[in-house]
């Protein structure tokens, strides 16, 4: 029975006892809990009621990457996943994920999710891009990110063959990792939503904006010549 590792970077989040009851219902049990408390200041009391039952790790702030690595370094488990600690996991999340997973025997997955506001309603319709094929999905990839961080399931071996997230890119470690990620494994889209994402007015893509447009132009050009070449590869496989 796989093991999966839900790493939860924390820094100054009320939301944080929301996104942990979250984890405490999932209906598949085989799991750990890795909270990494990035240095903060606010809100650290909400997270001792579960301290018997998380992993807890303490350390300076760093960012997000550095609290996701942090996390990863000390996981486990078979598989690796990531929740915000602003955001929700439906309870089936780990279950049908992983089932999906082995059924299609993926390494990689991504889901689809729908936006609450800051009282947990939902304000969307499901939200999720689902590609037809790996060529519309590299070349969609190679101008932007579609892939929601917390609804992904990563296995284990990914990370020993692609590394773990950039810690100096403080907005797009994410993006940067999957289009690494791309260049050597097939990514599955599961259209379920399974993840409540929360939009508020303190969350990092609104109060960053202007420096994740940078940074993501950044990324782009990174691997441009790399995602080109993909690119073109698939497109001759057409």
């Amino acid at each position: 029975m796989s093991k999966v590792s839900i790493v939860v970077p924390f820094y100054n989040c009320p939301y944080i006892d929301e996104a942990l009851d979250s984890l405490m219902n999932q209906t598949y049990k085989n799991i750990e809990i890795i909270v990494v408390n990035d240095g903060s200041t606010k809100h650290s009391d909400k997270i001792t009621p579960y301290l018997d039952k998380i992993i807890y790790i303490e350390k300076g702030n760093g960012g997000t990457a550095s609290a996701l690595n942090m996390g990863i370094k000390n996981a486990t488990g078979d598989y690796f996943c990531w929740l915000s600690s602003d955001d929700i996991f439906y309870p089936e999340k780990t279950e049908v994920q992983l089932d999906f997973m082995n059924k299609n025997k993926a390494l990689f997955s991504y889901t689809s999710y729908y936006c609450i506001n800051e009282n947990g309603k939902i304000i969307t319709p499901i939200l999720g891009i689902h590609l037809p094929n790996k060529f519309e999905l590299i070349k969609t990839m190679s101008k932007g990110n579609i892939i929601n961080g917390c609804t992904v399931m990563i296995n284990r071996k990914i990370f020993n063959q692609i590394g773990v997230f950039d810690e100096t890119l403080p907005y797009t470690h994410d993006y940067d990792l999957w289009l690494r990620i791309v260049q050597k494994f097939d990514i599955q889209f599961l259209s379920q939503p399974l993840l409540l994402y929360r939009v508020h007015s303190q969350m990092g893509s609104t109060k960053h904006a202007g420096s994740i447009k940078k940074e993501t132009s950044l990324v782009v050009n990174r691997h441009k010549a790399n995602m080109r070449q993909l690119m073109l590869r698939h497109f001759r496989k057409q």
